[in-house]
């Protein structure tokens, strides 16, 4: 019993002292995981030196990366001018669709600038700019194709992924007799237009710009507006000032041409203009 007994006393005493150790530690790391990107105004993060911006690199060309494996793409590079407007050097963080959020409510982040839709739930959790880009979903078509309106797509063979956005929103508005074609993803529509078997395709501008890298020869052009996805960049919810900061500078390099000058530089044309700020 006594040897039972004394065993026992040194488990407990070893699983109090590890349990100990274990509290200190994560007490020792976690103000170095909360305060690597505390800044919540422009002023701080000019005080502290840095700009950390959470952006995608699997969402090309919204955000991806280059030949050395660098984050690149339309984000990257309003984030960019974003750093250069507050003079200081920007750090681009990788993130991903599920832990965009966990990285900016857990500080790693100052902003995220990732292909972030404006959504009623999203809000609930982080704090909104207006947007800076829209995810837009067309009609396309080859330049000499005339579709200037749904009632022309009575006239082509078009082709879209099936029970997708665009397939919800060509439905909604094709005449009696279109020919849609509807397909498995965006991947197999977007061959069925590359090889002739279709003349239109309803897709992104994801797609769209893929189509004039890849293939510049086939003269793919916006037909129709279907829908826009508003994007903003997210901030916590206390940083309302550095919020306020990046509305200014959305509004100035959208009136400036610089946001015009990156939607050509990665998706082939000109910005139309920013979708309005959604309401809920």
């Amino acid at each position: 019993m006594t040897i039972l007994k004394t065993i026992s006393r040194r488990a407990i005493f070893r699983r109090a002292m590890s349990l100990t150790l274990a509290l200190g530690l994560a007490a020792a790391l976690l103000p170095f995981s909360r305060n690597a990107a505390s800044a919540a105004t422009p002023d701080e993060i000019k005080a502290r030196g840095k700009f950390l911006v959470g952006v995608l690199t699997d969402y090309p060309p919204f955000g991806g990366t280059d030949a050395n494996q660098k984050p690149a793409g339309y984000d990257a590079d309003v984030a960019v001018l974003m750093a250069k407007s507050l003079g200081v050097p920007l750090e681009l963080v990788p993130v991903t669709g599920p832990n965009r959020i966990p990285y900016l409510l857990t500080n790693k982040i100052d902003v995220l600038i990732a292909t972030f839709g404006i959504t009623a739930e999203r809000q609930k959790q982080v704090l909104f700019s207006n947007p800076y880009s829209a995810l837009t979903i067309y009609v396309l078509a080859p330049k000499n194709v005339v579709i200037q309106k749904p009632e022309d797509l009575k006239n082509v063979s078009i082709g879209t992924a099936r029970a997708s956005t665009q397939d919800t929103a060509i439905s909604a508005i094709m005449p009696a007799g279109t020919q849609l074609k509807r397909y498995d993803d965006d991947a197999t529509a977007l061959q069925a237009i590359i090889s002739g078997q279709i003349q239109a395709i309803g897709a992104s501008n994801t797609i769209l710009a893929q189509l004039n890298k890849d293939y510049p020869q086939l003269n793919i052009e916006p037909k129709i507006t279907l829908k826009e996805q508003a994007n903003g960049m997210a901030f916590r919810k206390a940083d309302t000032a550095l919020a306020e900061w990046s509305n200014k500078f959305i509004a100035e390099i959208a009136a400036n041409g610089q946001l015009s000058e990156i939607n050509k530089r990665w998706f082939g044309i000109p910005l139309s203009g920013l979708p309005p700020m959604p309401t809920f």
